[in-house]
């Protein structure tokens, strides 16, 4: 059970640190002006409603040389290097050289509720015919979703996977069968720090008090596993166990005695 419940956290540690690999930096050629019903996105935290169509407005500068040719836009929501939702929108046009172009997107993101909740680092990006980035803008969304949707889920199976964990530990610490080494039994609270880590990234993220973002994230989860690893180690040494009868021989007698 403890095999099962370190592997759980750890799938969930390493949505942290495997990512998707960054776009190429030499494909972003065009900056990007961004607006969502009329507000612009750029250092705000922009709230989506699922129940309601979504304007979108992205002016997009191009300072190179050559027309950019644009097939679609896409907006998406990322939490612990794990994307929750993505919308594709096929528009396809150009920006030509040393120009500006606006446009004008209506998105409908129903599907939503069923995906995320809460605040969501979110990105706003032109693509090409082959999926690269041309450019994007980026912004934090309140997503007004339901609790039962992908990311609230998501942080409930950790939130269980994390108690289990705890239980785990501890019970092995009041049974006494912890490890000898202090480095091991600090490894056996490891995953149950990284799990509280991870609990604590997506409850602040859905009661709407600290997105998570990456500068975020990484410290919280892993202080946590850092105390969680310090209290396995500073843990008592387990007392021996029994040890089986003990045979005691008076020289006088010819009677062994066990207790």
């Amino acid at each position: 059970m403890g095999r099962v419940i370190a592997a759980g956290v750890a799938l969930g540690l390493c949505a942290v640190f495997l990512g998707s690999p960054p776009a190429n930096a030499d494909s972003a050629r065009l900056d990007l002006a961004v607006t969502l019903d009329d507000r612009p996105i750029a250092n705000a935290t922009v709230m989506i409603d699922p129940v309601k169509q979504v304007e979108l407005t992205v002016t997009a500068t191009n300072s190179g040389g050559t027309a950019v040719k644009v097939r679609s836009v896409r907006v998406s929501g990322v939490a612990l290097a794990l994307t929750f939702f993505a919308y594709d929108t096929t528009a396809p046009f150009e920006v030509p050289a040393h120009s500006r172009v606006t446009r004008t997107f209506v998105l409908d993101m129903a599907d939503l509720s069923g995906q995320a909740i809460g605040l969501l680092p979110s990105t706003v990006e032109l693509l090409d015919a082959r999926r690269g980035a041309l450019g994007e803008a980026t912004t934090v969304a309140d997503i007004r979703g339901s609790f039962w949707s992908v990311y609230g889920a998501f942080g409930l199976a950790m939130l269980v996977l994390t108690v289990l964990a705890w239980l785990t530990a501890l019970l092995a610490l009041a049974r006494h069968r912890l490890p000898a080494n202090r480095w091991r039994r600090g490894l056996r609270f490891l995953p149950a720090g990284f799990g509280t880590g991870l609990v604590a990234v997506v409850s602040l993220s859905v009661l709407r008090l600290v997105p998570p973002e990456p500068s975020i994230e990484i410290p919280v989860v892993l202080g946590a596993a850092a105390i969680a690893f310090l209290l396995g180690y500073l843990t008592p040494h387990p007392a021996p166990g029994p040890s089986g009868d003990e045979t005691v021989r008076f020289p006088d007698a010819t009677k062994e005695f066990n207790r």
